[in-house]
């Protein structure tokens, strides 16, 4: 922990030895609050009225509304239940780039194994799918601390390897994850947009709310490289020598490119899309996030 600032350096974070320390350090001191449900049910919390129907039941009537305007509308309350969270870690090879003393991956499970702390200390329900260009291991869904421990040891135990598939993987999970929620997805998205989003919409469609986190190493967003160097291909690809210099242009404008378009499609289907650089605080990232994410629901905006 930084004095001035209250966050944790990534530097301190990979030091430490074990995931769970990872992820009590970094969502200490933020807790997320009680998670109101899109169904409606009859917990206390009251919701909204809406005209009487044929069948529904007479004592959901408000029988105060109808002695003012004689019209019959039924109460519905917000049903608060429990989150069920879905997290997807990218683990193929170009998530094992650094610039750091610590990679995408890294980064990626210690987002990971925080997001599954704080739910999982909630009492909710958290799984975990880790992947490249398949579904490579997998934590089915589930709650309390053996369940903590399972993700936290299939998180620690991936190494990047294998072509990139986001898109597709995304498209072939979707039918597969049985218990609706919240699907957190960590990957650098370096796969073809429409592809991703294609996957994506799918996950809406089956009353999911995926989160797209993607994840880039500083050196990827400014490609300041200088001199010639030789650029080591993943996943398949051949090695490059080559003058930097020579490219930034073009690459940058094809990044830039690359991720307004997802950001733009996450923006019409109502999908957070929260980039990431792996220097940033992993806690202020993720606390800001859900904050942001609190303030919206409180306020009644769209997810």
């Amino acid at each position: 922990m930084t004095a001035r600032t209250g966050t944790i350096d990534p530097k301190i974070l990979d030091r430490l030895a074990g995931l769970e320390l990872v992820a009590r350090k970094v969502v200490e001191g933020f807790m997320a609050g009680t998670h109101a449900s899109p169904q409606r049910g009859s917990s206390v919390e009251f919701a909204q009225h809406r005209p009487y129907a044929p069948g529904d039941e007479l004592r959901r009537l408000d029988w105060k509304v109808f002695a003012r305007s004689d019209r019959l509308v039924v109460k519905e309350y917000v049903e608060e239940t429990n989150l069920s969270l879905n997290l997807l870690v990218d683990a193929s090879e170009s998530m094992g780039f650094t610039s750091l003393a610590w990679s995408k991956l890294d980064y990626a499970r210690w987002g990971a194994a925080a997001l599954a702390h704080l739910v999982l200390a909630q009492r909710d329900t958290a799984g975990l799918v880790v992947f490249d260009e398949a579904m490579r291991a997998k934590v089915p869904p589930g709650n309390g601390a053996p369940q903590e421990v399972a993700i936290l040891k299939t998180l620690e135990q991936a190494r990047p390897q294998g072509p990139t598939n986001v898109g597709r993987v995304i498209q072939l999970l979707a039918p597969r994850l049985r218990r609706r929620g919240i699907t957190a997805i960590f990957s650098d998205f370096f796969d073809e947009p429409q592809a991703i989003v294609e996957g994506v919409r799918r996950l809406v469609h089956g009353g999911h709310e995926p989160i797209l986190f993607q994840v880039l190493d500083p050196a990827e967003l400014s490609f300041k490289i200088e001199g010639l160097v030789k650029f080591v291909g993943l996943e398949g690809a051949g090695d490059l020598k080559i003058d930097p210099r020579a490219i930034r242009e073009a690459y940058l404008e094809e990044l830039t490119r690359h991720n307004k378009e997802l950001a733009r499609q996450a923006r019409s289907l109502s999908v957070d899309f929260v980039a990431v650089a792996t220097d940033a605080p992993l806690d202020a990232v993720l606390s800001a996030y859900l904050s942001r994410r609190a303030s919206r629901v409180r306020s009644g905006g769209a997810r």
